[in-house]
């Protein structure tokens, strides 16, 4: 069984960044010895004054604060220049992490006599960023390109969203659901006999943050409101600060405000997405955790015949891509435009290169059982 003990990750994935509050450290108690003369500082220690550390950890904490901001900058792809290292050479990069579509043949051929299993992020991925989070609507062609999905493979929605919310943007009973992060997951809608819908969720390992999340909550849209732009997103067991429609003159100023709800609150991480801050329990939990713990609901955690697809746009998503790369088995297909590190084995530009790869799954899929049942 999967563990998630309560621990802060030592080790992220590729390119998330976790923010931790520097400046907390100034709450610290400081013992000034008051006399007429200083003793001398014991051998093998500097001595310094109170004055002179508490001047250096006020540039230590505003180092880390435009940290932050220098994060969120490099979530845009307007600033994907900030990234010198990736951009330098477009081709190199496509030569690692080459199209999905182009390489759909060797992607098939990796995945024959195996169960494909898929797994896929909501926003950027089967629907459009747009500045509005609630108006994140998918394409009817989209949806009827999942529901058909759905009944070729096992598939499921992983996303930050609440799982409620991600639910009534796909509108689909047949699909595995992963809100919050992976913290709240859910199965297939089954028919009860009084013939009414009946959920049985399946796990949800951050339950008793709920206090914590709604109070900070709370407190998040009160502080953040006298920024034009931001909007706090409750996500049951995780929350959203969205500064997509933030001036870029305010993100060091909304960090700033983020960052004195959150010094209170130890349990609660800091991570970076697109255009977004999300605030996290700090258990042992993220996509990646929820992928397994999916592989293992669907009887695959120890089987060497099963092929994890997982495609994804956000930072958020490279702790599924590392997963999949770690176990040697299946890949994870990168939605972006732009070059960016990532452990994902394939590329896709945009939800449209997602729907067409989806479709030919599908369509390869109902040709292969159609190939059986002549022989």
């Amino acid at each position: 069984m999967v563990s998630f003990l309560e621990e802060r990750p030592k080790n992220m994935a590729a390119g998330q960044n976790v923010i931790s509050d520097a400046k907390s450290v100034l709450n610290m108690s400081i013992t000034v010895t008051v006399s007429a003369q200083k003793p001398p500082a014991p051998p093998g220690y500097i001595s310094i004054s109170r004055k002179k550390l508490l001047q250096n950890l006020e540039i230590n904490a505003g180092a880390r604060l435009n940290a932050w901001v220098d994060s969120m900058r490099d979530s845009s792809p307007t600033h994907i220049k900030s990234t010198p290292s990736l951009t330098d050479d477009q081709g190199s990069w496509n030569l690692h992490h080459p199209s999905a579509l182009e390489m759909f043949e060797q992607i098939i051929d990796a995945s024959k006599g195996k169960q494909i299993v898929m797994f896929l992020d909501y926003d950027g991925t089967l629907s459009p960023i747009v500045e509005d989070p609630d108006r994140a609507f998918m394409s009817k062609k989209m949806r009827k390109t999942v529901r058909k999905l759905a009944k070729c493979f096992p598939t499921a929605i992983v996303s930050g969203r609440c799982r409620d919310k991600v639910y009534k943007f796909v509108k689909l009973a047949e699909l595995y659901y992963a809100g919050s992060h992976g913290m709240d997951i859910k199965g297939p809608e089954k028919r009860s006999k009084s013939n009414k819908d009946s959920e049985s969720v399946l796990f949800q390992p951050a339950s008793e943050f709920l206090p914590i999340i709604d109070e900070v909550y709370k407190q998040l849209v009160e502080t953040t409101k006298s920024t034009p732009g931001a909007k706090v997103e409750n996500n049951k067991f995780c929350l959203s600060v969205h500064f997509r429609c933030v001036d870029e003159k305010k993100w060091s100023e909304l960090a700033q405000q983020v960052r004195s709800v959150l010094k209170e609150y130890p349990k609660l991480r800091l991570t970076q997405g697109r255009k977004v801050l999300e605030i996290r329990p700090t258990i042992k939990w993220d996509k990646g955790k929820a992928l397994e713990f999916l592989l293992e609901s669907l009887g695959f955690a120890n089987c060497t015949d099963v092929f994890p697809v997982y495609i994804g746009d956000d930072r958020t998503d490279e702790d599924a891509f590392k997963i999949l790369r770690d176990r040697g088995q299946g890949f994870g297909i990168l939605v972006s435009k732009f070059p960016k590190d990532t452990s994902a084995s394939y590329s896709l530009q945009e939800p449209d290169e997602v729907m067409d790869f989806l479709r030919r799954l599908v369509e390869w899929k109902q040709s292969s059982v159609q190939a059986q049942s002549r022989m």
